[in-house]
């Protein structure tokens, strides 16, 4: 019987050997990172921000630096925007609004929990830019307190173990099933890293000794389907490329004028790009707090937020 065919009857699911299986596993295979050898709040809320669009293997140099530069909530708190911009940016750390959300995230820490993370997941929420999968990853990896971390390399784990699953509800019920109560730091980390380095996209189930390929549905029947999602939007000559190379041009130099970034962008960006684009593009970075349009000698400039 597999462990989708069990979870249909929990009580031919033995859910302490499921448990005990996977940890274990971990134990012996997981990846040495830093921020999982600490309980800092901080610290694991830089690195789970960072994470979100970077490999893990690639932000360790990023997030020891920052935090030699902004080494506690209070110290990024009482950054410059613009700093914490350029970082992001040279560091190729995804979406540069993150990068502002970290720093009013900070400064809400400071001003409304006097400097101290709060524990619980609503109240996680409540800070800016954080949704459900960074509130439980920080209340599971900081307090031992989170729910499930349902990223992309658990969500496919899921859904081949027990699955398939008609909807993302189904998941979600499954996820906290069969979750260890007050261990949400190991079990998250295990789910997380077995989908990183065994259940891949093309799995390595035998290679990497999956600890419930056993009992799994997708071994079972050798069909390794993932879970559907919305096709992601191609990077290259996309709006969210042009936004990206205005900041990162942006940090090199004090201010540039319209046409000068106009210019800049005709000669870096695909042959798609045109003037055309370059003021709702603007509009949509200033409306982000990303950057300031000013007026120098009657001329419009624009610079990084001060």
């Amino acid at each position: 019987m597999t462990i989708g065919d069990s979870i249909q009857n929990p009580t031919n699911l033995n859910l302490a050997r499921l448990q005990d299986d996977l940890t274990e596993w971990y134990r012996i295979n997981h990846r040495h990172f830093p921020w999982r050898e600490t309980k800092d709040a901080y610290s694991i809320f830089i690195s789970e921000v960072m994470s979100q669009q970077t490999q893990l293997s690639r932000i360790t140099a990023a997030w020891d630096e920052f935090l030699s530069i902004w080494p506690s909530v209070e110290s990024l708190a009482n950054s410059n925007l613009s700093d914490v911009l350029t970082f992001w940016t040279s560091h190729r750390l995804g979406y540069n609004r993150r990068a502002r959300f970290l720093r009013e995230a900070a400064i809400k820490i400071v001003q409304q929990f006097d400097g101290e993370f709060p524990r619980s997941v609503d109240l996680l929420q409540t800070l800016p830019g954080i949704g459900p999968y960074t509130a439980n990853a920080i209340a599971s990896f900081a307090f031992n307190t989170g729910g499930p971390t349902l990223d992309t390399n658990v969500k496919r784990v899921l859904h081949r173990a027990f699955g398939p699953f008609d909807n993302a509800s189904d998941m979600e019920q499954l996820a906290n099933h069969i979750m260890p109560q007050n261990n949400s730091r190991i079990w998250n980390n295990s789910l997380m890293e077995l989908g990183a380095i065994t259940c891949k996209t093309i799995p390595l189930c035998d290679l990497n000794s999956c600890p419930w390929k056993g009992n799994c549905n997708a071994y079972s029947s050798q069909n390794f389907s993932i879970p559907v999602s919305s096709n992601s939007s191609t990077f290259k000559g996309s709006d969210r490329q042009i936004r990206g190379e205005i900041i990162n041009i942006l940090s090199k130099r004090d201010f540039m004028t319209l046409s000068e970034i106009d210019s800049h962008l005709f000669s870096s960006m695909p042959p798609q790009y045109n003037s055309n684009l370059l003021p709702p593009l603007l509009s949509s970075l200033e409306s982000d707090g990303l950057i300031q349009l000013d007026m120098l000698d009657q001329i419009s400039i624009v610079r990084l937020p001060r």
